[in-house]
């Protein structure tokens, strides 16, 4: 089979994330079985125009905003009645492949972006992303769709898509569980650890604040944060940090390789994520396979990776104080502590990409 797949960004661009990580894996296993698979993304600097990765091939063209246009006159030109299928995957915004591909097309949609259009864009370009996203959706829903958890299958049926129509697919995680839960040796102080990109939309300030709440009960709290913190909300927690009272206990780090990441989480004692959305929270499950469970803000996605006080801690109020309750909750019963670690890590091992391409064939041959 020949599969088109129109996506934002590829696995190599600097800026790729969690939905990056999912369609590398499902396209390199459909490589593996002997389909062939061809990627339309936007470029990036320093990226080339074409690219080989495990198998696959991934064309670049256009920017941010305009890898919409130049896909489409790509594929007219170039690809129009190569494929079997295309993969029209929304992360943030749709390529629209149903008004102009001739070939069967199915969306896949990681999350919907309504609630994330004002934090990213601003107010301006955020009212524009928040009054389009009903309109063009309200569009595609008689697509057939794929998503990875309940709570976008949810959201897509509040614009007009049918539940028969809706395809969860479980979602899989790179990393390897650790073989043993008490051969990893978590740090000697209580430690919150803040990880990924710092977006608005990710909320690290809310983070800080919880930390500093929770501080005040447990003395000895650390916080450390990691990820990339270039642009100009890197630049505010970074401020919000150095004017912390307790900024001799807070590390601010950047960007970490992944040596350092798998280290973080396993000597961390909780991972904190306070996301305006998910699709899936891979971030959790990540952190669950390395022995470490997630205190998190009860948002679509996170609602989905974390069962609370079962795999991880859900805040039911999406403030630092709420946060701030379940950090202090998830660290004063070390017995308590002990069962939900383990929970976590049993049910990251139950995530993998092995399943998620099997569901994908389902899917596909459906």
């Amino acid at each position: 089979m020949r599969i088109l797949w129109f996506s934002w960004k590829d696995k190599n661009n600097p800026e790729a994330g969690g939905a990056e990580v999912v369609n590398h894996q499902l396209a390199k296993r459909l490589v593996a079985d002997g389909h062939e698979v061809i990627f339309l993304v936007r470029g990036f600097a320093g990226g080339t125009k074409q690219e080989i990765i495990d198998g696959y091939k991934v064309i670049r063209i256009g920017g941010i905003y305009t890898v919409y246009f130049e896909a489409y006159k790509y594929y007219k030109k170039n690809l129009q009645g190569w494929a079997d299928l295309v993969i029209d995957e929304v992360n943030t915004m749709p390529f629209f492949c149903k008004f102009y591909v001739k070939e069967k097309t199915i969306l896949f949609v990681h999350q919907l972006c309504r609630e994330i259009w004002f934090y990213q864009m601003g107010k301006i370009k955020g009212l524009i992303g928040y009054l389009l996203e009903p309109i063009y959706l309200w569009l595609l829903s008689d697509q057939s769709v794929i998503t990875i958890s309940e709570s976008t299958k949810k959201d897509l049926q509040k614009y007009g898509f049918e539940s028969p129509r809706i395809n969860i697919i479980s979602e899989g995680i790179e990393l390897i569980p650790i073989s043993n839960l008490e051969a990893v040796k978590k740090f000697d102080q209580p430690t919150i650890l803040s990880l990924g990109a710092i977006r608005p939309m990710k909320r690290t300030d809310h983070i800080i604040k919880a930390f500093e709440i929770a501080k005040k009960k447990i003395p000895e709290l650390q916080l450390i944060i990691a990820g990339n913190n270039e642009g100009s909300f890197g630049a505010k927690v970074k401020r919000r940090v150095l004017t912390s009272y307790h900024r001799d206990s807070i590390k601010v780090l950047g960007s970490v390789s992944q040596e350092q990441k798998i280290e973080l989480m396993q000597k961390s004692h909780l991972i904190a994520v306070t996301s305006v959305k998910e699709g899936w929270g891979l971030i959790v499950t990540e952190a669950n396979s390395q022995g470490t469970p997630a205190v998190v803000y009860d948002v679509d996605g996170l609602r989905d990776s974390v069962k609370n006080r079962i795999t991880g801690w859900i805040s039911n109020k999406n403030r630092s104080l709420g946060l701030a309750r379940k950090i202090r909750e998830a660290l004063s019963n070390p017995k308590r502590y002990a069962t939900v670690r383990q929970n976590a890590w049993r049910w990251s091992k139950e995530i993998n990409f092995e399943k998620s391409y099997a569901d994908l064939m389902a899917v596909i041959e459906k």
